[in-house]
């Protein structure tokens, strides 16, 4: 059964993922701003017209889309960026240390060998290096942290709105896999990170929206108890 995009708190929506677009897709995210909309995550790529439609059906522009912000290299959250880059001339921002996996189409580091799918070389346009870095639209402030353990270049996204704090954090829960670069000590810090920003809604990217605080921090305390 699929499900209607749905809106998380003002201006912050779920566009794509299982039960709205296909069951390969990671969760996609689409925040506005004023004058721009950025997404967090673009799905495994078969579900591009879907997700056109969704943003449509919210009354938003595709084409406004400014930003597109890839939370790792994974095929589940990166399948549409080349198809948003071409129609839309969106630009794709990722970090450094998981840049090249895209740029070369790695059926390995994307794991698009696990679904049984490719995945083109497509170009990045900005790449994320060091800690934090932070994206302004307008008066609003974006914060992209690299989170590493499930790939190096892991990052999580949050910003504060309406009095809220809301943490895009994909894949809080791993897996990890040799052949992905993964680090689990990297993890538990990245993880306790996350935790300290106190957030009031989790955005993940498989196991759902969580809220408030406290939900948001049994979740990923739960995880780190699992690989302690």
């Amino acid at each position: 059964m699929k499900y209607s995009a749905q809106e998380i708190v003002d201006g912050v929506y779920l566009i794509g993922g299982p039960n709205l677009t296909s069951e390969e897709d990671a969760a996609v995210y689409l925040v506005r701003f004023q004058g721009s909309l950025v997404m967090i995550d673009a799905g495994a790529g078969r579900s591009f017209s879907q997700l056109i439609r969704n943003i449509e059906m919210l009354g938003l522009e595709p084409a406004d889309i400014s930003h597109l912000i890839l939370t790792h290299c994974h095929i589940d959250h990166i399948g549409s960026a080349a198809q948003f880059r071409e129609k839309y001339n969106t630009r794709i921002l990722i970090h450094e240390a998981d840049a090249k996996a895209l740029e070369t189409g790695d059926s390995v580091k994307t794991a698009a060998n696990w679904y049984g799918m490719t995945f083109p070389p497509t170009p990045v346009d900005q790449t994320f290096k060091g800690a934090q870095e932070t994206l302004t639209f307008g008066t609003e402030k974006l914060h992209c942290l690299h989170t590493p353990g499930h790939t190096p270049g892991s990052i999580s996204v949050y910003l504060d709105r309406a009095g809220l704090r809301v943490l895009f954090g994909q894949d809080i829960h791993g897996p990890f896999n040799r052949d992905f670069g993964s680090d689990i000590e990297a993890w538990k810090k990245s993880m306790h990170a996350l935790v300290a920003l106190k957030a009031d809604i989790l955005c993940e990217g498989h196991f759902g929206i969580y809220r408030p605080e406290n939900r948001v921090r049994e979740y990923i305390e739960r995880y780190l108890e699992e690989y302690d």
